[in-house]
């Protein structure tokens, strides 16, 4: 049997710098990531929350417009001197930061306006991840806050966080992107006919003026290749770091608990730290009543009191639902033995605001 996850200590120790939420959509994970956040200030750190969902769920929960790339200071009411920050991810105006830290003036303002780079910065696969990382790198080397918490995208691509880092530093180091600035540098000498062809092939596809683009990025992004897998290299480093919490989150439905599953096995074969399994909106029941007791009552008082019987079928059929939960978690169990796991009740209603996140907090860190 799993055992109990007790967030608390992980949220409230110094030692803890980040923590990463993953899980598939639909199963609280964005609201999970903001009660976090909330009960670490709360205890008296100073935090950030990180949002990758282009989703407007966070800013609306924290009682905010709207966030942007930079973190803005949630004004709530904290005990002591916790500070609670949040901010959403955009891709493209992290990509732009990143160029300018690592050129000079004139190359960065010639990459910005090149068009092949508006259309990796903007559309490319593992551009939104990448930046990600990047945004993460660079709000724990600036050491402003005491614990960042991120909520990555939903669904099984949330582990792309892990992988398209990799995949776009390697498209962007390796031979086929460096071949389209090859004219320039006389690799048509060397290669002859077989450059000719595949010239012919990528002109076809992308037309002539986006290869002369796409040339131009990449002598004037010569310099920064290395830069993009060592950036890469380093803030992996950092998510399989004694400082780093990864939690999943799910539901207890078959899907969400085999997206769950996936998670689990990837991060440890990583080896991720992952501190274990938050089961969002379980339904443990109300009274110490059984199941089949539930309905003959029900039955019996039918006539003579139909609310009370209308109230007893309502906890016969949370009593089935709960029976549902605990045959899927048991299933779960089963597989990962040692994986620890807390269950966090369903609300009356959707958590929409700080005092729902609160309640959700105190939930998470009851173990």
């Amino acid at each position: 049997m799993s055992r109990t996850l007790d967030l608390g200590p992980v949220l409230a120790d110094r030692k803890t710098r980040i923590v990463v939420t993953c899980g598939s959509g639909g199963v609280g994970k964005t609201t999970t990531a903001a009660a976090m956040a909330l009960w670490a200030a709360e205890s008296g750190r100073k935090v950030a929350v990180l949002t990758i969902d282009p989703a407007k769920r966070l800013a609306q929960s924290l009682g905010l417009q709207e966030l942007d790339n930079e973190p803005r200071r949630v004004e709530v009411d904290l005990d002591g001197d916790g500070e609670l920050w949040a901010m959403m991810l955009d891709t493209s105006r992290t990509f732009d930061e990143m160029v300018a830290a690592h050129s000079t003036p004139d190359r960065a303002a010639a990459i910005l306006a090149n068009p092949f780079y508006k259309v990796i910065s903007t559309s490319f696969s593992g551009t939104q991840e990448y930046m990600a990382m990047e945004k993460l790198s660079t709000l724990a080397a600036k050491n402003e806050f005491d614990l960042i918490v991120v909520d990555t995208p939903p669904s099984r691509s949330a582990l792309d966080f892990l992988d398209a880092p990799q995949r776009l530093s390697a498209f962007m180091d390796g031979r086929t992107i460096r071949l389209l600035a090859a004219p320039s540098r006389g690799v048509l000498r060397l290669v002859g006919a077989g450059f000719a062809l595949f010239s012919r092939a990528v002109t076809a596809i992308l037309g002539g003026q986006m290869l002369q683009d796409a040339a131009q990025f990449v002598q004037l992004f010569e310099d920064m290749f290395g830069g993009f897998r060592e950036r890469a290299q380093a803030t992996y480093e950092l998510l399989r770091a004694n400082g780093t919490k990864f939690v999943v989150v799910s539901i207890c439905e078959a899907d969400s608990l085999r997206e769950a599953s996936y998670f689990a096995d990837r991060l440890r074969a990583e080896r991720m730290p992952l501190a274990g399994l938050i089961l969002n909106r379980t339904h443990p029941p109300l009274a110490d009543l059984p199941l089949g007791a539930a309905q003959e009552a029900a039955r019996k008082l039918a006539r003579s009191a139909p609310l009370t019987a209308a109230v007893l079928d309502l906890h016969a059929e949370r009593l089935a639902v709960r029976a549902a939960e605990l045959h899927m978690r048991a299933r779960f169990d089963r597989v990962h033995t040692d994986l620890p796991v807390i269950e966090v009740p369903a609300l009356p209603s959707d958590a929409h605001d700080l005092p729902a996140l609160r309640e959700i907090g105190r939930r998470l860190t009851a173990a």
